[in-house]
């Protein structure tokens, strides 16, 4: 067996809608289904959502706020005052950045731009820089994807003679900064009818209100903002994704075009993944690392060559920022395990001092994918004694809700319910680890803990076709508000399963079933390459895909779980070395001393037991080994009878001679080794033993062992190995011999465990198991009675 490493759920699928959807849009079995699991009720409200037309484009002036923001940057425009980009340094603000610098160009304007730098400056706008824009003569500050907390900052911006318009996305706080225009989609009493924008969405509606037609040729830059900050993509986010991805494809703009080329995606159609996974984190890796100013200078640059020299600088900077991550994520994983293990803390903060703040976010993903508990990691500075903290959450824990209920240890912060920013005095890490511990326990049940794998619907192997799975394309961009597709296949033939990559860390395996296959790959999965057993029934649960290998295309499965709900038994006859996991939840089998002394080594808390032993309890044992080979099958049979709860049997059979591959001697050669015994009347096996079998092309082992049975059925004496011939013996089968009869049942023994086939051999292990409610009574008598 195999339990699941998450809990499944499943919604129940209507399948007559399914097939209504599968004929009126005239889609794969797998589309349909798809479509109705996620409450899809006709073919219109599918057409709907995939043709996503530009009149789901709602109005700019629909957002509080726009009014005065767009006449007071006209008047700016028209006065040649001087403005102040002032952005953020993430991919949605340098986004969000190289927006209004296309916009502001556009108009005219006199402006400059300004990310402050997370290191010095911290998130968010900050007095100094305000006072320095004052100093340059600006009159007019826009902030895009920051403002929505910055009261005493934006106040301090009204002292100095400057306005401020707000263009942000965040959760508002209670208390609004002073500004001339707040524009927030989520900003109370606003009318706007969609919520989702992100930073960089809500600046093109500034732009969209500002021009005489909506720029929907810079979709481009609004989609690497909308992919990297993780904002819903429904609505109208889907919609300027679709344009946005098809826009970057065939980008002629010198800075697409250089950070296409970092990420080795030139010439491909670009997909969500593309920006996700290569674009985004790169864009990213500039603000965590430094200054964000390099990837703002990217998408702004003129010319091929000033756009390739900063893709260099931030590739570079993201090859640092993957290093740093992983350092720091295992100083955080040995703090967790030592300090504050998860089982006693259901939620996390992890801190350390000097740790780089701008990758402390990335490193607070990572611990919530290993553990499944609410996270902040915490960068301390020993030489500011200021502490900067990165928050990710889990389904059912509003990471931003819990938050403001400890503002009180807070010095800022901000963010959505997944995900938080913060300052704090490194005195306040304790308390506030207490109360968001104990907000967790108020908020989730232990269940809840647990992750969870969102599946949609059940398919089998013969529904998965290239053709069905280029048909779910249709339904992209996935991402957060429409989740890749989640298949489960249930209980199919594991054909193969093995480890691959250079570290061996990687899974793959094959399913079969009705004369097709299907490839599964699990990347960091490689462990449960010891839990599954071929050719038994597994469910798996994944997304599809088409793997293209040197023109050849078929589909697969990205392995996301996988379960075996069967007791398992895994054929290791051919391996030379037991492993086995040194667990309480192991016992291994050993039926020599030998065995059981070199097992014992290595044990840990695993029990090693005598296969030998008749006497005892019932073990709890989950996983059973059974190492070395019995002296016979019955032995086996009341080993195995020990445990009734096993799942997973692992078969060894290491140790003993291969009394196979010894031949037993012919009854012809016992006949004339006897009657040459009767005609020498004694015989020296030491001395003379080697010569007279390699006369008669014999083992020297099988003289002993003939002599053995002869002295064993009174036909000879021995002494010191000279062997006598007796006058007048009693007459004896060979098979009276215990000798004879040992060397028998070990020659069966070897030929019923060792070379049967694995499949047969299976079926006699499971049936020597003992049913769950049988006692170890019981199943003696059966063993005992042959039964």
């Amino acid at each position: 067996m195999l339990q699941s490493r998450t809990r499944w759920h499943q919604p129940e699928v209507d399948e007559h809608l399914a097939e209504q959807l599968k004929k009126e849009l005239n889609v794969s079995v797998l589309s349909a289904r798809l479509l109705a699991a996620r409450g899809f009720e006709s073919a219109e409200k599918v057409r709907q959502m995939i043709q996503n037309d530009w009149s789901i484009v709602h109005n700019p002036y629909l957002l509080d706020g726009m009014e005065n923001a767009v006449r007071r940057i006209q008047q700016a425009v028209e006065n040649k005052e001087r403005i102040l980009v002032f952005g953020d340094y993430d991919a949605d603000g340098v986004s969000s950045t190289t927006i209004m610098i296309r916009l502001l160009s556009e108009l005219g304007a006199s402006f400059g731009w300004y990310i402050p730098n997370r290191f010095t400056e911290g998130y968010g706008p900050n007095v100094p820089a305000f006072q320095s824009a004052h100093d340059e003569g600006a009159s007019l500050i826009i902030t895009v994807d920051t403002g929505i907390a910055a009261v005493k900052e934006i106040q301090t911006a009204n002292d100095l003679g400057m306005d401020v318009i707000i263009t942000d996305h965040h959760e508002p706080p209670p208390e609004l900064p002073p500004a001339y225009a707040i524009i927030n989609p989520k900003k109370p009493g606003c009318g706007y009818p969609f919520k989702e924008l992100a930073g960089v969405g809500v600046a093109y509606k500034l732009a969209h209100a500002l021009l005489p037609e909506e720029p929907v040729h810079w979709l481009d830059i609004v989609t690497l903002g909308t992919i990297s900050d993780l904002v819903p993509l429904v609505e109208e986010n889907r919609l300027f994704v679709q344009h946005g991805l098809k826009l970057l494809t065939n980008s002629k703009l010198p800075g697409i075009q250089a950070l296409k080329r970092i990420c080795s995606i030139e010439g491909e159609q670009l997909e969500e993944d593309h920006v996700g996974f290569a674009m985004g984190p790169r864009l990213n890796a500039a603000g965590r690392m430094e200054e964000a100013d390099p990837a703002v200078h990217l998408l702004t640059a003129g010319t091929l060559d000033e756009a390739e020299s900063w893709a260099e600088m931030i590739d570079d900077l993201n090859n640092e920022r993957k290093s740093l991550v992983e350092s720091i994520t295992k100083e955080a994983v040995e703090e967790v395990e030592s300090n504050y293990p998860v089982e006693e803390n259901p939620f996390i903060i992890a801190a350390g001092e000097g740790w780089n703040a701008g990758v402390i976010g990335i490193v607070a993903s990572r611990l919530v994918e290993r553990y499944y508990r609410p996270v902040i990691v915490i960068s301390i500075d020993t030489a500011t004694g200021e502490a900067k903290g990165s928050a990710r959450s889990i389904e059912g824990f509003d990471m931003f809700q819990e938050l403001s209920k400890n503002r009180d240890l807070l010095q800022k912060f901000g963010g959505h319910p997944m995900a938080a920013g913060m300052s704090l005095d490194p005195a306040n890490i304790n308390a506030l680890r207490a109360r968001m511990a104990s907000q967790v326990e108020e908020t989730l049940s232990r269940e809840l803990l647990v992750p969870a794998t969102n599946i949609d619907v059940h398919v089998s192997v013969s529904d998965i076709t290239i053709d069905a799975v280029e048909d779910l394309r249709s339904l992209a961009p996935f991402g957060v508000g429409n989740p890749k597709p989640v298949f489960r296949i249930e209980k199919t033939l594991l054909e193969s399963v093995k480890t691959i990559g250079a570290s061996k860390n990687h899974l793959k395996m094959a399913l079969a079933a009705g004369g097709k296959k299907l490839d599964c790959v699990g990347f960091h999965l490689g462990y449960l390459s010891e839990s599954l057993a071929e050719n038994e029934e597994v469910s798996v649960v994944g997304e599809l895909s088409i793997n293209e290998w040197n023109g050849f295309r078929k589909p697969q499965l990205f392995l996301r779980d996988a379960k075996v709900e069967q007791i398992q038994v895994f054929d290791r006859r051919k391996e030379k070395k037991i492993s086995f996991p040194d667990n309480k939840d192991t016992a291994v089998i050993a039926f020599t001393e030998e065995q059981r002394q070199t097992l014992a080594k290595s044990a840990g808390e695993a029990a090693i037991l005598n296969g030998a032993d008749t006497e005892g309890e019932a073990h709890s044992a989950v996983t059973v080994v059974i190492a070395d080979m019995p002296a016979s099958l019955n032995e086996l049979k009341q080993a195995l009878a020990f445990f009734p709860k096993a799942a997973n049997i692992y078969v060894y059979l290491l140790g003993r001679e291969k009394a196979y591959f010894h031949s037993m001697p012919s009854r012809e050669q016992f006949k004339w080794y006897y009657a040459f015994l009767k005609k020498r009347g004694s015989f020296d096996l030491n001395n003379q033993g080697r010569q007279l079998a390699e006369h008669k092309q014999w083992k020297t082992e099988d003289l002993f062992f003939m002599s053995q049975v002869f002295f064993e059925l009174g036909f000879v004496r021995m002494k010191d190995a000279v062997v006598s011939a007796e006058e007048k013996p009693a007459k004896k089968d060979l098979t009276d011999s215990l000798s004879y009869q040992e060397k028998m049942e070990a020659r069966n023994v070897e030929q019923e465990l060792m070379f049967t086939p694995f499949s047969q051999l299976k079926k006699r292990i499971l049936s020597w198991l003992p049913e769950k409610d049988e006692t170890i009574l019981d199943v003696r008598k059966k063993v005992n009675h042959g039964l």
